[in-house]
């Protein structure tokens, strides 16, 4: 078996998505007491307790699955004392700055607080209501993205894809009105649009003010050796150096996020088995859609960890 580990982004938070591990493991404790400790404020009292309005704003939603990630990482480390590495790590946007915290390129606390920095900027970067993302299901990747182009040279504000998620799913993003009729275009191609409840077009052009803030964030952040390599949002491929880990973080913010492509990739390099660690199954439903043949494990509570556990074989 060949291994990768790959951890979720923003979207998979829940209240109380933390507590089954909290309750057991001292070391997933130990990763929100440090957390807490970075941002200043109970960060694990939001994600026990909620409300849930407040652990989905963008700022608290990606330290408060960060965390959580990590937390399932430590509990896996602590179960299971030769717990092997990967072959490669990936994370889906926000998951790329866990699976770096993994391979050991960004502290923990590090880590929290620049997804902080990064959440925040993304809040502040586009006024409410003046950008929007739209789930698109059912089309060749092709036509979505000649249907963007359309719209955006029509002069209706911009529009791009924002997710390249799986086979026949994107998401788009960008200026409201762009996105809605894009969204028309595409029913009228016979594909189906769903609009998310999102603070802001991630992965878009109009993230350009946070990758100017993140890239001053990182400019303070000392990067380490990876353990082992962490595939890349931006381009689908597997990085190793640290002295790259900082540019990529920074085109990640508004470029879009090349998930299947990133699948593929590790299926190609021989990768049999994957971890999903941390909230949700998110990853694993969409890696079934890109290739059936790679088997994911899904490690989001006590239950899920002690199966994974055993499967390896500890």
């Amino acid at each position: 078996m060949k291994f990768a580990w790959l951890f979720p982004g923003q979207g998979a938070q829940t209240v109380g998505m933390a507590d089954s591990i909290l309750e057991v493991s001292p070391a997933a404790r130990d990763v929100f007491r440090r957390a807490d400790e970075a941002l200043g404020e109970p960060l694990s009292d939001l994600v026990h307790s909620g409300p849930e309005e407040r652990l989905t704003l963008t700022a608290n939603a990606q330290p408060a699955i960060l965390a959580t990630s990590l937390a399932f990482l430590a509990a896996l480390r602590e179960g299971f004392s030769d717990f092997p590495e990967p072959a490669f790590a990936a994370g889906h946007s926000l998951g790329e700055y866990s699976a770096l915290v993994a391979a050991g390129a960004l502290t923990l606390e590090d880590a929290v607080r620049l997804v902080r920095i990064r959440g925040t900027a993304m809040q502040e970067a586009v006024p409410a209501g003046v950008g929007a993302m739209s789930a698109i299901v059912g089309l060749e990747a092709s036509v979505v993205e000649a249907i963007c182009t359309e719209v955006s040279l029509a002069g209706e504000g911009m529009c791009s894809p924002a997710n390249y998620n799986a086979p026949g799913q994107l998401v788009i993003a960008g200026h409201a009105e762009a996105v809605a009729r894009a969204s028309e275009r595409v029913a009228a191609s016979g594909g189906r649009a769903m609009p998310l409840k999102v603070s802001a077009p991630f992965h878009s052009s109009l993230m350009a003010p946070v990758a100017r803030v993140l890239d001053t964030a990182l400019a303070r952040t000392s990067v380490g050796p990876l353990r082992f390599p962490v595939v890349a949002n931006v381009d689908a491929t597997p990085n190793a150096e640290a002295a790259s880990v900082r540019g990529l973080l920074v085109a990640q913010v508004d470029a879009p996020v090349r998930w299947e492509a990133t699948v593929r990739f590790l299926v190609a390099q021989g990768v049999t088995h994957a971890l999903e660690i941390g909230p949700g199954k998110v990853l694993s439903g969409l890696s079934r859609r890109i290739a059936k043949e790679l088997r994911v494990l899904s490690i989001n509570d006590v239950v899920s960890l002690a199966q994974t556990i055993t499967f390896l074989g500890a």
